[in-house]
Order: C-alpha cells, then structure tokens, then sequence
C-alpha cells in the first residue's frame, strides 16, 4: 500500500529573496533579480549578467567554523534546509532519526574550489592544494552537510541530471515515503555555480544570453530570447507521510500526487524536437496521481529562454495535455530569478506550493513579443488571482533527462 506524502516545510535561497516569503513576495511584485556579474571580471565574456543571490552571509546563520568548511552551494542548502525544517517545525528530539532522510542534489558541485585549487596547483605545485578539495567539490556534500547538521541519519542521496536535479531528488523523496523508507524527507536542489570557468563554459555552448539588459535576458517564450542566464541559490522542502505529518499535529501546505520521470534519448544538450520526452513525464506524473490532463491548473514550466526550450516544451504541453493545453496558465519563475541549474527544480515546486496555497500564479515577467510558435497561456503581463487546485513542475536537463512533480490542494 503507497503512503500518501505532503508538504509540511519550505526553504528557499534565490536572486529575489533569502527566505521563502521574501521571494514569494518578490515573485508577485514581478521583481527580476537578474544584473551585471559581481563575482569576476567579464570584460573577456559574451555573457554579462547573472541572476546572483543578494546580501548573503552564511556566518549569519549558522556556526562561523562550520560555514568555513562548506563551499557556497552547501551553505545556500544548509541555511534553507533549516528554514524549512524551522517552517514544518519538526523537532530532531522526539524523530528517529534512521526515519529521517535527505534527497537533495547539485548539477555541479564547486566550481569555486575546483577553479581556486587547480591555480594553486599551477603556480606552487601539488603540495600546495587544500586537503579538504574533495570534500568541499563534490556535489553530494550537500545532503552529507545538511544531514550532518541537523542529525539526519536516513536515507541520505544526492541525484544529478544537470537542470532536472532538484525536480528529480524531490521525486525521490516523495518515492522513499510512498514505499516506506523514510517518514520524512528533507528535499531539493542547490546551486551556486557562477564562476569564470560556469560561464565560460556554458558561454562557448551558446546557452546564455547575450544580452546586456537584465529586463530583455531571461524571457521565456517571448520571440526575441537568446539563452538563459545563470542563477544561484537553493530550494528545499519537507516532506512527510501523511500519517506522520498528522500525527504531529503538522501545517500542511499541499500533497505530491505524481512524479514522472523520463529520458529524451536523443541528444546531449539538445531537448527531442517533438516534445516526446518531456511529454511522457507529464503523462506520467498525471497518471501517477489518478488525476486527467483537464484536472491541471497550472504548470510551471522549465521555461530557459534558449530558442529550443521554449518550442519544444511548448509542444510537450500540447501532446500531454491534447485540447486542455489552451486552457491551462503556464509560467516561467526563470523569467525572474534566471536558471538555477540543480537548484532550479527545487525554487520552481516551492512557487507551485505557494501558488496553491494563496491561490495566485505569477506573471512571466519580461515577455512582451509573441512567439507565434509558443502560443499557449504564458501568464504575459500580471499575475493571476485564481484557484489551483493541481499544478505541475517541469524541469529537463542536459542528457536528455525530463522529470514531472505534481502537487496539489490537500
């Protein structure tokens, strides 16, 4: 017998808010956290603008000796797990903590360590690299600090699928409590990867905007698009199973009812021009929950702003939905708070939360020219007072993987 799993606790790091409601708040004033690299000097770089979180100061938050053992994507996930440990007020004193678990990824680990050590090891050789490079680089040291830190001793993973990431560990935590595993997990995405060398490299693949205007860089859907921008941060959420969430007298925000997973099989960066991939996720994320094509209100799309994203997810919505497509409100977080890579899953089923909760979807911000070939309800303009009683969250990443969660009103 599947248990049922909810939502109970929200954490959130972005470009536009370092908790959740200073982000939720910001999504609905339409702020686009988007403007000129701080980090490095672009002089040398096509691409000039980046969606950077604002105002961080890991110390803050956490014990100074610990945050100087952690790179900036685990600090971004530990500071938000806590957050939303906080919101689902679950206290570690009366868990068995073999029943709690953490399933929270990063498409890229530290490209901060890896780009500061690999200098030293140029310019003063070997001897010189920081013992502790392994640990600080490698992607699966956020779930192993947030489950250090917070005294988390069940299943403990880190899955990676470049921009899919953090919808795919969501997935995975909602299936660990379906088939018991874990009473509750810790879940989501981090990223924190706008360095030179993130730049350059998705630079010289031709994937990011060229603009020089943080108003006309990230806009899904609209005709003149160019590339995403690169965005940081981390999302992440508590789920639990139903019975232990009311147990514990728990707030619950929403249920995850489906989750979709599937493979384009077609190309490394490139989604399948047909939509298919991405489509079937959908299908299997709607089948999951029981539910029809006409039961959604709401998707909240991968959204990128490359050319191909935008067209092909277009006409994924139109296979997996068929006449309902025209019906359904689509929008893109990325217009806002650019692409957080691992972490962007993680951000996007937050907003879906949210949207269901106070029964609002945000505007894509930023799309103004019609593209005649993505011609679905894109939210353009403002923001939209309306029920959602059933949202979904698309995220596709690089090697083709498409992952679907579906969450709706308990």
């Amino acid at each position: 017998m599947s248990r049922r799993v909810v939502v109970t606790g929200l954490g959130a790091i972005t470009p536009i808010g370092n908790n959740v409601n200073e982000f939720w708040c910001a999504l609905k004033e339409k702020k686009v956290g988007i403007g000129p690299i701080t980090y490095f000097d672009t002089t040398d770089y096509k691409a000039k603008l980046a969606a950077e979180v604002k105002d961080f100061d890991a110390k803050k938050h956490m014990d100074p000796k610990a945050a100087k053992r952690m790179e900036q994507f685990c600090q971004f996930a530990v500071i938000a797990a806590k957050e939303a440990l906080e919101d689902a007020g679950i206290d570690m004193e009366k868990e068995d903590p073999f029943r709690v678990g953490v399933s929270v990824g990063s498409g890229i680990g530290s490209l901060q360590s890896i780009e500061r050590e690999y200098k030293k090891l140029l310019d003063k050789g070997p001897g010189r690299v920081n013992p502790l490079l392994v640990p600080l680089m490698i992607s699966n040291m956020a779930a192993g600090n947030v489950a250090i830190q917070f005294g988390l001793k069940g299943k403990c993973i880190n899955v990676v699928t470049a921009c899919a990431t953090g919808t795919h560990s969501i997935g995975e935590a909602f299936r660990s409590i379906q088939y018991g595993e874990a009473d509750v997990m810790v879940a989501g995405g981090t990223e924190s990867s706008i360095t030179p060398i993130g730049v350059a490299g998705f630079s010289a693949l031709t994937a990011l905007s060229t603009s020089e205007d943080p108003m006309r860089a990230s806009i899904p859907f609209d005709a003149e698009r160019n590339g995403f921008v690169m965005g940081e941060g981390a999302g992440i959420v508590i789920l639990e199973s139903l019975e232990h969430a009311q147990a514990r007298g728990a707030k619950i925000y929403a249920e995850v009812a489906g989750y979709g997973a599937t493979c384009d099989a077609y190309h490394i960066t490139s989604p399948a021009e047909d939509g298919s991939g991405a489509a079937k996720a959908m299908e299997a994320a709607i089948a999951d929950a029981g539910l029809k094509p006409e039961d959604v209100d709401y998707i909240n799309a991968h959204g990128t702003s490359t050319h191909h994203n935008d067209l092909f997810e277009t006409k994924a919505i139109k296979l997996a939905l068929g006449g309902h497509a025209k019906e359904v409100k689509i929008n893109s977080t990325k217009s806002m708070i650019g692409h957080l890579l691992g972490a962007a899953g993680g951000v996007e089923f937050i907003t879906c939360v949210k949207s269901i909760e106070e029964g609002f979807v945000h505007a894509t911000a930023g799309l103004t020219v019609d593209d005649p070939e993505c011609d679905l309800d894109y939210v353009k303009g403002e923001g939209v007072d309306m029920e959602v009683n059933c949202a979904i969250s698309n995220s596709l990443g690089f090697g083709g993987h498409n992952a679907t969660l579906l969450v709706k009103k308990f």
